[in-house]
């Protein structure tokens, strides 16, 4: 699964949403410190985002290992810049499933639930945080009777193998107990792209990789 592809998958899709940030959080002195007045900062030099530590709130060790090997198969690194794990984008998924994406919250999760149509989209009972959590360790048992490793241990030709077999709907990963393949790798690959493009305060797009990639470097950023 080259870039070439990836990118023409990308084109094909409707487009993405790049998420913008929330509340800012303000500082108050306490009465009785007058004595210690506080920096004055320059309103033409805005501060820096602080730098935080990427660890996983959602994913296990082993689901981790997962999600880093296969974004790093469907965004692979060429010429054209770093790959997908590079990018953080499993850190982007891991923060995104921790939070409301990955309960639902927003999503209707009433039922009836059956067989969709393309026009229907989703209709699975399963929040996306299910969807993964069982999908991955399906995926796991699934290469463990084939190949004997998880996937995470599999080299690269084996995990695109894997990956085109979900693609396509080939494994049965519901006789495992995970979701359809074809649901679980069409939402891999989706918030795989969401996190090599969207704003880099949720964690992927490290370094700007993706803006970079279609000509949105050149913005003014301070982050």
């Amino acid at each position: 699964m080259n870039r070439r592809r990836f990118f023409k998958l990308v084109g094909a899709a409707a487009g993405f949403t790049v998420l913008t940030s929330g509340a800012q959080a303000q500082a108050k002195g306490h009465p009785h410190e007058a004595q210690a007045a506080p920096a004055q900062v320059s309103p033409q030099k805005p501060q820096a985002l602080p730098v935080r530590p990427e660890a996983y709130n959602f994913f296990n060790p082993e689901e981790a290992a997962f999600v880093e090997a296969a974004v790093d198969r469907l965004i692979p690194a060429d010429e054209l810049g770093p790959g997908g794990r590079e990018a953080g984008c499993a850190y982007f998924i891991d923060q995104q499933l921790a939070g409301a994406y990955g309960a639902a919250a927003k999503w209707y999760m009433g039922g009836p639930w059956g067989e969709s149509t393309p026009q229907q989209g989703y209709q699975l009972p399963l929040t996306p945080r299910e969807v993964y959590r069982t999908g991955i360790a399906a995926v796991n048992r699934y290469c463990q009777l084939t190949y004997g490793h998880s996937f995470a241990q599999l080299n690269p030709e084996q995990q695109d193998e894997v990956l085109r077999g979900l693609e396509a709907g080939r494994i049965d990963l519901v006789s495992l107990g995970g979701p359809p393949a074809q649901t679980f790798f069409n939402m891999l690959l989706g918030n795989t792209v969401e996190g090599y493009f969207s704003d880099p305060v949720y964690g992927g797009n490290r370094n700007k990789v993706g803006w970079r990639l279609v000509g949105f470097g050149r913005v003014k950023s301070y982050v």
